[in-house]
């Protein structure tokens, strides 16, 4: 018998995916701006968007254990105060106030992220693609505004840039409210066979598989994220039609985030999904080489499905790769914390490249190079397997 749609928690979970993106990707268009402002070097700003990605790394696994202990809901409530704090510190216009806001919005997106696919798993079982679609849909649309609006929010509205950094705050707060119904529940993380389970899941292969797949397409977005719009200015697009090219990128994801994780729901297998996913990056990738701007749009649209097909499969491969909530949240768990790390070297090495070569070519290869990885252990987080097999 089907389970009735909670569509309370259905409007909750919506509301606190709002906040999962648009706190890291309005900060990229702003790079500049703050920079000049607070005086920091090339690394220092490299900083603002790889902290987020540290926390990631480091709270994830943490995860599970708070919400066995407090519950889900609890848990994500108290994250969502932790985010309201963080634009709080961030409003400061301090650099060490702009570091410690964001590692606090850091941590309260990580916990959420983990959470939410088993809280999925446990409540939409029947409907977990849907589910996630809406999920994915309203993280990348947030985070496509936030990117897109950031510069004319100061040019504008004469809004400073710790103004215009914070104002997400509000989307916080929204979310917190529409959250509250949900303290009525207290779904726990309960363990069943803990501690021989818990060590066989960093022990699969298909874990490993689902966590470098889930790691890789984070490593390409948040590069692109921190250097898309810096890239294209270098090629003499203004600064904000380059702020509105990150803005393309996410929008394209939006029609993919939600169509993907419903077909991949239902079929055997999703290996097909992932060579798409690989063949438009390279394709996309490829094409921010050339100085076309019509290329270039081109390109950057690919890369969005591509992205959108990539992150959507790794919402998924949480639920369709477990068997228990429990297992869906440690694998969560797992996939973001060293996912994450991962991705946090990306931006990094990305502007390494380009510092060494004084050419943007270089980071594109290694872009590619990249992607050709993501294939591989996209096909078998692909399979039709189970993590506890």
């Amino acid at each position: 018998m089907k389970k009735k749609m909670n569509y309370i928690l259905l409007l909750g979970i919506i509301l606190v995916a709002t906040n999962l993106r648009a706190p890291i990707t309005s900060v990229g268009p702003l790079i500049g701006i703050i920079a000049e402002d607070l005086q920091l070097s090339g690394a220092q700003s490299g900083l603002i968007t790889t902290i987020p990605l540290l926390s990631f790394a480091i709270i994830s696994p943490l995860a599970p254990k708070l919400a066995k202990k407090f519950g889900i809901e609890r848990t994500i409530l108290m994250s969502l105060l932790v985010l309201i704090a963080g634009f709080g510190v961030r409003l400061i216009p301090n650099i060490w106030m702009l570091f410690l806001g964001t590692m606090i919005l850091g941590c309260a997106i990580a916990i959420c992220n983990v959470l939410i696919p088993g809280l999925v798993k446990k409540e939409f079982s029947n409907r977990s693609g849907l589910v996630t679609g809406f999920y994915s849909v309203s993280m990348n649309l947030t985070g496509a505004i936030a990117s897109g609006i950031s510069i004319p929010l100061i040019q504008k509205f004469g809004l400073n840039w710790n103004i215009a950094l914070s104002i997400w705050g509000l989307l916080a707060l929204i979310a917190l409210i529409g959250w509250l119904p949900q303290l009525k529940e207290k779904h726990i993380l309960t363990p069943s066979n803990s501690a021989q389970k818990e060590t066989s899941l960093w022990q699969s292969p298909l874990a490993w598989s689902v966590t470098f797949f889930m790691g890789i397409q984070s490593f390409i977005f948040y590069v692109l994220v921190a250097w898309l719009p810096e890239m294209l200015m270098s090629q003499g697009v203004a600064n904000s039609k380059a702020g509105g090219m990150l803005s393309l990128l996410q929008l394209t994801l939006l029609p993919i985030t939600f169509i993907i994780p419903i077909v991949a729901e239902k079929t055997k297998n999703q290996k097909s999904l992932v060579f798409l996913s690989f063949l438009l990056f390279s394709l996309g990738i490829s094409g921010l080489m050339t100085s076309h701007m019509i290329i270039i749009t081109l390109s950057i649209m690919s890369i969005g499905v591509a992205g959108g097909i990539a992150f959507s499969l790794s919402m998924m491969f949480f639920n369709l790769r477990t068997t228990t909530p429990k297992e869906a949240a440690e694998l969560s768990g797992m996939a973001q914390s060293v996912g994450y790390l991962l991705a946090a070297v990306g931006p990094f090495l990305f502007g390494l490249l380009h510092d060494q070569t004084n050419s943007w070519n270089a980071s594109l290869f290694l872009l590619l190079g990249i992607t050709v990885v993501l294939l591989f252990v996209g096909l078998k987080a692909g399979s039709n397997q189970k993590v506890n097999q």
